[in-house]
């Protein structure tokens, strides 16, 4: 048996082979997760799901094919009008994947899901730490700048595998480093 929620509204989850299966599966505005087999708030049992790379998920074996639902997703699907047919994805607005409020959700074009990502504070600290390092690189400063005066001269008569070569470095690293990917500060 399930106790609602002030407020709370359930809609049961419906995807491929959902009829095949013995229980129905809902989910409220709240985020909650239930299976039941005929009346979600007298037979049914709250679910807690799986976490899938941070995100809530409820897995389902599905006849014919297996199958992992995202918590955000579904919420989305059936509590958020999407505004453009462009945006397919749902973003999590506070960057905390586990707070499926729907106040907290919002539908998103790929190009907004990627920047939303750069943006996020984990993203953010991990970029800071990353310019910031010094222990374990093959390279230092000096190195690099050596390499970055030497991929510039117009006249250099080494080629860029012999530079990584000289360097102990993979020729990708050299084509990073001369693209601006890699040690991007260092002028």
């Amino acid at each position: 048996m399930i106790k609602k929620l002030t407020g709370e509204t359930w809609k049961q989850l419906t995807f491929s082979g959902w009829k095949l299966l013995r229980n129905r599966y809902a989910i409220s505005n709240h985020g909650r997760l239930a299976s039941y087999k005929e009346n979600l708030l007298e037979d049914g049992k709250l679910l807690n799901g799986s976490l899938t790379t941070g995100y809530r998920t409820l897995n389902l074996h599905r006849p014919g094919s297996k199958g992992t639902l995202y918590v955000h997703r579904e919420m989305a699907k059936l509590f958020l009008p999407k505004p453009t047919a462009a945006q397919r994805y749902v973003v999590h607005r506070n960057h905390n994947k586990l707070d499926n409020s729907l106040k907290n959700l919002k539908w998103a074009t790929l190009e907004q899901m990627i920047q939303h990502q750069q943006d996020s504070p984990a993203k953010r600290a991990y970029k800071k730490q990353q310019s910031t390092k010094t222990a374990g690189l093959k390279l230092s400063a000096a190195q690099v700048k050596k390499i970055k005066a030497t991929l510039e001269n117009k006249r250099r008569n080494i080629t860029i595998r012999q530079l990584a070569e000289k360097f102990g470095v993979s020729e990708m690293t050299m084509y990073r480093i001369k693209s601006g990917e890699n040690w991007g500060k260092v002028k």
